[in-house]
């Protein structure tokens, strides 16, 4: 079998003197959606932030497309194709849809910018018509798909999506979920960081619950979704 595409294996970290995250192991499979699952203060964002260089483990490893990548600085990270996209959308609303798409390509998928553009757009129609619009005056929903697309002009090969639901009506949210699949039909693994359980274990084909820092369960999306006594154990469902 072939290695995955990403692997994290033992990591701690925190902030000062508070441990976040307390050894945690985690793959994702090239082509896969990996959801991971949890309430607000459970790590989810820690884990994120660690998987992009931002905050440095304290101890463990993790290996991307078979490399080591814990000691690696951000940019080096995006450089080698793991994209992340933030809680909050983070896009710059002075700034223009087509300009905020353009600065994705900056560290990576610059010589391929014209051709991403039109791959975004045709994932995201919406995206096309708004091109010359400023990205505040944009809705909710279509910030959070310019957030995505964004990250898709740096050809990743792992985009990790933090809460990309966050604030959006539940038609939208609907909306979100079957882009969702579009991109990852596409060839592209998504590890897909979430409070929204239901649409979550819809889409992906492994689920991690992380509580307190911790995986306190793993394995198949479609177990948990069956099993009622796992989603009442650790989801409140």
């Amino acid at each position: 079998m072939p290695e995955p595409l990403l692997t994290v294996s033992g990591l701690h970290t925190g902030y000062g003197a508070t441990e976040i995250l307390r050894g945690v192991d985690l793959t994702v499979q090239d082509r896969e959606i990996v959801a991971v699952l949890g309430s607000n203060g459970a790590g989810k964002s820690t884990l994120n932030r660690t998987l992009s260089g931002v905050v440095r483990p304290w101890q463990g490893t993790i290996r991307f497309t078979g490399v080591p990548i814990h000691a690696a600085r951000p940019k080096e990270i995006v450089a080698r194709g793991l994209i992340h996209v933030p809680e909050g959308r983070r896009i710059f609303p002075n700034m223009t849809v087509g300009e905020n798409l353009d600065l994705g390509a900056y560290r990576r998928g610059r010589s391929h910018r014209r051709q991403n553009r039109q791959r975004v757009f045709s994932i995201f129609p919406r995206l096309a018509e708004r091109r010359r619009q400023r990205a505040g005056t944009l809705s909710g929903g279509e910030q959070q798909m310019l957030a995505i697309g964004r990250g898709l002009m740096a050809e990743p090969r792992l985009l990790i999506l933090d809460e990309p639901s966050l604030g959006l009506s539940p038609l939208l949210v609907e909306e979100l979920f079957a882009l969702i699949k579009t991109i990852n039909a596409e060839g592209i693994a998504l590890l897909l960081v979430e409070q929204n359980v239901v649409q979550s274990l819809e889409v992906a084909r492994r689920a991690y619950i992380l509580d307190n820092g911790r995986f306190v369960l793993q394995g198949s999306a479609a177990d948990i979704r069956n099993d009622p006594d796992l989603k009442r154990a650790y989801l409140g469902m």
